[in-house]
């Protein structure tokens, strides 16, 4: 079994920063892609930020400049920066990862979700 815990959401004032953490844990062989989708009230979950094994980042346009994901694969943790935050930034922040588990010969991929972590930008 695999959890991923959120941490770092909270409430910041626009022009202000948070950093946002997911630790995978149990039984892991390998993590592949990770990434953060948001759902803001009303609206559908939304791509932030995804980064692969290598290092390779994409970012939705919205945050482009602002977010920086990052990961530590020896702490199975995937970061995103969020700096210059903006009222629209304002949703629940989740994270998501594939991740391999398995014995040799049987390994299996399957994708897990965060609980998510509020994120409220307001003066």
């Amino acid at each position: 079994q695999v959890q991923l815990v959120e941490s770092g959401g909270g409430l910041v004032q626009p022009g202000g920063s948070l950093r946002l953490s997911c630790a995978a844990s149990g039984s892991i062989f390998s993590i592949n892609a990770m990434g953060w989708y948001r759902q803001a009230p009303g609206k559908q979950r939304e791509l932030v930020a995804t980064v692969t094994v290598g290092g390779s980042t994409t970012y939705a346009d919205s945050v482009k400049g602002r977010f920086t994901i990052s990961r530590d694969n020896a702490k199975n943790t995937v970061y995103l920066q969020m700096n210059s935050l903006k009222p629209e930034d304002t949703a629940v922040y989740y994270c998501n990862t594939r991740i391999i588990s398995g014995d040799p010969g049987m390994r299996y991929a399957t994708d897990y979700w965060g609980q998510g972590t509020q994120v409220t930008v307001s003066s």
